[in-house]
């Protein structure tokens, strides 16, 4: 049985079967909901259910609790529609929706950034290139049936036509389905599987408010995308650039950071360290990375912040950005990186 779908503000409509999810049906009719790893665990896609039925698939309760349920609150990533549904979703985008594709890919190359960090470009087919806004991600399609998600690191600008290329920055997780594969046996010329764009989190363009980008770890990734996209576009909004690591070796395009804030006047790159030891010889900023922005800004009420990394990171900074320094809610835009064992932990 399908279900009329009606988004508030915007008015925007669409169908939802019973037996599938709203998220799945917005996506798939081009409908802009914000969303992050589709498994009810980061929450991102949480909005409010005005009228209507619906019911909620397993969840984490960090995710949405039980009492944020009973105010109405739902997770369109897991609720499927037993009614005509009206929501509530102030950031229902106005950006076109680029077609979900699956695709083979090939590895052009394998670079280790750190330790722990690999640098992986592929190539997509020239015949069908994928469109995509900076910022988004893409699943690899594994062979058991189950998907690992990653943020490419590139912008859409950058791809040659010919040849078309995305970058991929993967953090080894010890023990990881694909992580181990990625830094054991994958080599040059592999060929994988993989669909997208997946992902809200990209530039609301039609704003001109200054911007506090925030990355933990690996979540520069889809920063650094954003900033070549910023660069590309010649936007002169200011930017304030966080990057957090608990070694100076975590970040491991510190370098590559610098030099785009110095050939970008309206961007400002903070470097934050939260574990340094005395052989790093760090000398700058330390603590952990969102508190670097409530220490510098009094006041965040006429900003927007992009938000990325570990779950904690996403959800300390959207706590304390709002209720510590006035952000308003609907200017916080995250991709909350969560992992296998993250979407397991109940």
């Amino acid at each position: 049985m399908s279900f009329q779908i009606t988004v508030e503000p915007s008015g925007r409509t669409f169908n939802a079967d019973s037996s599938e999810t709203l998220l799945a049906a917005g996506i798939r009719q081009g409908i802009g909901l914000p969303y992050g790893c589709k498994d009810g665990a980061c929450g991102s896609c949480k909005c409010k259910k005005i009228s209507g039925t619906v019911v909620h698939r397993e969840h984490q309760a960090k995710a949405l609790s039980a009492d944020e349920e009973a105010q109405g609150l739902i997770l369109t990533c897991c609720s499927t529609a037993q009614s005509d549904l009206v929501l509530e979703s102030r950031q229902v985008t106005e950006a076109g929706s680029f077609p979900i594709k699956k695709m083979p890919v090939r590895v052009v190359s394998l670079e280790k950034k750190s330790h722990d960090v690999m640098s992986i470009i592929m190539q997509l087919p020239a015949t069908d290139v994928m469109q995509f806004h900076a910022g988004q991600y893409v699943e690899f399609l594994l062979r058991d049936g189950s998907r690992r998600s990653y943020s490419m690191g590139n912008a859409p600008h950058t791809l040659d036509p010919a040849a078309p290329k995305v970058e991929l920055h993967i953090r080894h997780m010890p023990g990881g389905k694909f992580t181990d594969v990625v830094f054991s046996t994958m080599k040059e010329k592999d060929i994988l599987r993989i669909e997208g764009p997946y992902g809200s989190f990209y530039l609301r363009e039609q704003s001109e408010k200054p911007m506090v980008f925030v990355a933990s770890g690996t979540g520069f990734a889809p920063i650094k995308a954003l900033l070549e996209h910023l660069r590309f576009t010649g936007s002169s909004r200011a930017v304030t650039v966080y990057w957090g690591g608990r070694r100076p070796s975590d970040l491991y395009l510190h370098d590559w950071m610098v030099a785009t804030a110095a050939a970008m006047p309206n961007v400002t790159y903070v470097p934050v360290v939260s574990d340094a030891e005395a052989a790093d010889q760090w000398t700058g900023r330390t603590g952990f990375v969102h508190q670097a922005v409530l220490d510098d800004f009094a006041d965040l009420s006429g900003m927007e912040a992009y938000v990325c990394g570990a779950p904690i990171v996403v959800e300390s900074a959207q706590r304390d950005f709002v209720a510590q320094r006035g952000l308003p809610a609907d200017a916080f835009f995250a991709d909350s990186f969560t992992s296998a064992a993250d979407k397991a932990t109940a």
